[in-house]
């Protein structure tokens, strides 16, 4: 099993037990070779509500820029007047950048 098999089976069995809903979405990160992407998802009836990337943010994948991202994807949250969120990992473990947007969405005022 190389790496990517073992964080998509991580995430398989973390999906099994989270789950959003349109008052309280779920958050779900992913980082690429170059990019850090996250978004809100509603599975009821799997709508997106809002998204942000490192883009949207203007800065770097790096650990402010994470911070940054969270920052966006919190203000576009209370837009929609969401204040409670689920956070999805996505298999990744929790420190560095994942930690770092799941720190920015708090300090944007949204409850994880």
């Amino acid at each position: 099993m190389n790496k990517i098999e073992r964080r998509l089976r991580r995430k398989k069995g973390i999906r099994k037990k989270i789950y959003g809903i349109l008052s309280k979405p779920r958050i779900t990160v992913y980082r690429s070779n170059k990019h850090l992407y996250v978004q809100a998802i509603d599975d009821l009836h799997g709508n997106t509500l809002c998204s942000s990337s490192d883009f949207d943010a203007g800065t770097k994948k790096n650990l402010e820029g994470a911070s940054a991202v969270g920052l966006k994807l919190a203000e576009k949250l209370l837009k929609k007047n969401v204040k409670d969120v689920i956070f999805d990992r996505n298999g990744y473990i929790h420190h560095g950048l994942v930690k770092a947007v799941a720190d920015g969405v708090r300090k944007g005022g949204i409850k994880l």
